[in-house]
This record gives C-alpha cells, sequence and structure tokens, in this order.
C-alpha cells in the first residue's frame, strides 16, 4: 500500500498528524488575557475540545465554562446575565437559517462580547456573511482543541505584541541529584552558544547556589521580586540582575535563613510574566520540593528538564514526577529527562536502559560521574566550558542547550556523553 493510498484510508491518522502539526505551532503562542469564556456545545466532540482547552496552561488566566446547548441556549441563558467576553457557539444550521438564529441572541449580546461560531458547512459565502454582520470567526467541524486556542489567540492577543522569551524549568527528582549545576551550565551555555540574552532565576531561596557557581556576591535578587510584586517592572528588575557574563544575568537568591520562605501558589507568577518580557531566554533553578508554587511554576513554563541520578528512589520519584507533569500539562510535549552521576565507582546503580523503561522516555542527556571536572569547576565559581571546554561533558552541556531551546534535535553521541551509556545493560 503506497503512502498516499494509507493516507486515504485511514482519515484518522491523517487529522492526528495534523493536529500533531498544529499543537508545535501553538509552542510559541501567548498566554491568553483574563478573560471570560462560555462555549454552547451540541456535541460530545465540541465538548471534549472546550475541556482540553480549559486545562491548558495558555489559558490559565482564562474564566471558562463549558455548557450543553445551542445558539437557543445562549440567548435563553443571557437574556437575563450579561454576555462573557467571548461566547464559542456550536450550530447545525445551514447558510439559510445561521442568520435568523443567531438574531435573538444578538438582541442580548453585549457590543464589546465576541462570538465564535462552529459549524458544519464549508461555505465561503456562509463565511463572508457571518464576518459582514460582527461574527468573529467561523470554524467547520471537525475541530481539533489547536483550532479553538489559535482562533481565541487570534481575536484577544495582540498580534503587534512582542513576543515572549522562553522559559525553562530544571528540577531534581530528589536532593543532590546536581540539577542546579546541569541549570547553570546550561544557562552558561544558552548565553554563550547562541549569543542570546539569558537570565538565570534561583527560586531556591533559602539554599540556593547560583551565586557561589558563578563567583557573585549580590546585594539583591529574586527575594526583593517576589516579596513586592507591586513595584515589579521591567525597570525595577534589571536593578535586581547580576551580570555573570556578555549575554548572561543572574537574578540570584540570598541563600539566607533570616525568614520562612513560605509562598502561596502563583507568587512567582509576576516575576516570571515579567522575566519572560526582560530576555528571549529564562532558565529557572526550583529546588526539589512539592509544594503550590513549585506545582504553579511547572505548569507555567515553556519547558521542564528533570534531573535525576540512577537509583531506585531517583526512580520512584521521577515516575511520580513525570506522571503529575503530564497530567498537569496535558497538551504540552513530555519533561526532558537527564541523568546525572552515571557511572559513580562502588555505586550500585540502575542501568540508564532500565531505569528510563518504566519512565516511557528516552534521556536527552547521560553525564558521567567525574568528581574531578565538576569539583574543580565548582571550587573556582567557573563553568565545565570554562574549565574543560573539549571534555565529552562540555559538549553535553552544549547538546542539552540546543535541545531545550528547540535549535537542534538528539545528535549521536560520543561513546560516554549523551546516550553512549544507554545501550549498555
Amino acid at each position: 500500500m503506497s503512502a498516499v493510498e494509507y493516507e486515504i484510508n485511514n482519515p484518522s491518522e491523517l487529522r492526528h498528524a495534523e493536529e500533531a502539526v498544529r499543537m508545535a505551532d501553538l509552542e510559541n503562542m501567548r498566554p491568553l488575557p483574563r478573560i471570560s469564556v462560555h462555549a454552547f456545545c451540541e456535541s460530545e466532540s465540541l465538548q471534549r475540545v472546550m475541556e482540553r482547552c480549559a486545562n491548558d496552561r495558555r489559558v490559565a488566566k482564562v474564566s471558562m465554562r463549558i455548557t450543553s446547548g445551542g445558539i437557543a441556549a445562549a440567548a435563553n441563558m443571557f437574556a437575563g446575565a450579561p454576555t462573557p467576553n467571548l461566547i464559542i457557539l456550536e450550530t447545525k444550521a445551514n447558510a439559510a437559517n445561521l442568520l435568523n438564529e443567531l438574531t435573538p441572541l444578538a438582541a442580548v449580546c453585549d457590543p464589546t462580547t465576541k462570538v465564535v461560531i462552529v459549524g458544519y458547512y464549508n461555505d465561503i459565502g456562509l463565511y463572508r456573511e457571518l464576518i459582514r454582520n460582527g461574527i468573529s470567526e467561523y470554524m467547520v467541524q471537525p475541530v481539533a482543541m489547536p483550532d479553538v486556542l489559535s482562533a481565541m489567540a487570534s481575536i484577544f492577543v495582540d498580534p503587534e505584541a512582542e513576543p515572549l522569551g522562553r522559559s525553562i524549568a530544571f528540577i531534581g527528582s530528589k536532593g543532590g541529584t546536581g540539577a542546579s549545576t546541569i541549570a547553570h551550565n546550561c544557562a552558561f551555555g544558552i548565553s554563550n552558544l547562541f549569543s542570546t540574552e539569558t537570565i538565570l532565576a534561583d527560586l531556591d531561596l533559602p539554599y540556593g547556589t547560583a551565586n557561589i557557581d558563578f563567583d557573585q556576591d549580590p546585594a539583591q535578587g529574586i527575594a526583593e521580586a517576589v516579596f513586592a510584586p507591586d513595584r515589579l517592572d521591567e525597570v525595577f528588575l534589571d536593578r535586581l540582575l547580576t551580570k555573570c557574563s556578555e549575554h548572561l544575568s543572574l537574578l540570584a537568591a540570598p541563600s539566607l535563613l533570616d525568614r520562612a520562605y513560605d509562598f502561596d501558589g502563583h507568587a512567582f507568577q509576576p516575576v516570571l510574566d515579567v522575566l519572560q518580557r526582560s530576555a528571549p531566554v529564562t532558565v529557572l533553578d526550583i529546588p526539589h520540593a512539592w509544594s503550590e508554587w513549585t506545582r504553579s511554576v511547572l505548569s507555567s513554563v515553556d519547558e521542564v528538564v528533570l534531573c535525576a541520578v540512577p537509583d531506585l528512589a531517583n526512580l520512584r520519584n521521577a515516575k511520580n514526577m513525570l506522571d503529575a507533569v503530564r497530567k498537569m500539562r496535558p497538551n504540552d510535549k513530555p519533561p526532558h529527562l537527564v541523568l546525572n552521576q552515571v557511572g559513580m565507582p562502588k555505586r550500585p546503580e540502575i542501568s540508564p536502559s532500565d531505569f528510563c523503561e518504566p519512565l516511557e522516555i528516552d534521556p536527552i542527556a547521560i553525564i558521567p560521574f567525574d568528581i574531578n571536572l565538576f569539583g574543580n569547576a565548582a571550587n573556582s565559581g567557573r563553568m565545565i566550558s570554562e574549565v574543560d571546554p573539549k571534555s565529552p561533558t562540555a559538549e553535553t552541556f552544549s547538546q542539552i542547550s540546543h535541545i531545550v531551546t528547540g535549535r537542534v534535535a538528539l545528535k549521536k553521541a560520543k561513546k560516554g556523553g549523551l546516550l553512549g551509556l544507554l545501550k549498555r545493560k
């Protein structure tokens, strides 16, 4: 059977492939602002699509309501209630009847309310007539989740707005996995390799080590930002940053125990919003903890990198964290996995292949244990690529930097580098 015959005889497979392409396009979509959306669904398929939309991280600020019914149900409901910012209506009405069915709703709709119609007739004349009568968008079933999100974004996101920077969060599956070291080296690599302005934010306020790893002693940092959200803007943030290299700035943790660092779920969201407006790339060093604020950060960033050491406790924690993050981010690709400290002498460990099999994910990097290289870098306040730029580990950090920024797919590694150890049992 030819590829063309396969596509024709498997329309569902073709739809899934097309949706995957559209999902990739959503990666650069700006989050929607604080708006209210009410969807009226006549079919179960659209109701499922809207439920997927409601769980997407890009609509975290949106107040979404989903109701079974069509245009008549919407007209009845809003006859005695104010209309939201956006109404999404599913209807099977044809071109001859659709405008007449919309008349009762138009009579009770606020002038500022936008309306998106999901219909069943692929009719360019109908589309033009609806747009001429004030409908914001007309989509033809079957529609997928990326179609709906893109339609919403086209209405409420300013196309002239500056693009948001990419946010990459690093977290360890257990204390001592070296997640902070990996985050710092990757932030340095991204800024150096691509000459891209990068901000490294150390979110471990009591015990952060970014200032030590870069041999810095800033008087201010992330504590001033998170404890004063009303003052926070790009100008205020710039005063809190410490320059580490030509293109890398550090938002350092105080690393003091003079207060308790208890935060509510969205405490870091204002900081993340300003960081994404301030630099093309933000690297977040997240402490190994599971709280409302760490869950909130992990659910809102563009990329999640999970760092683990190949032992049983790390395997259990990595499995739990991967499952939780996949549930929080159902419409995003799974987190990246980095295996660190592989091959430590005299330590029993799980082979990389056995470690990754229950996780159902392949690592983007396997970093061998090298106490001398990492110890010398840490003690001198320098990164691996500065201490030994020709080492396989420096090349590995370069590869990770390419992958998490979406610049290149995973390359075949040299022995002892990225995936050289994965084939060993």
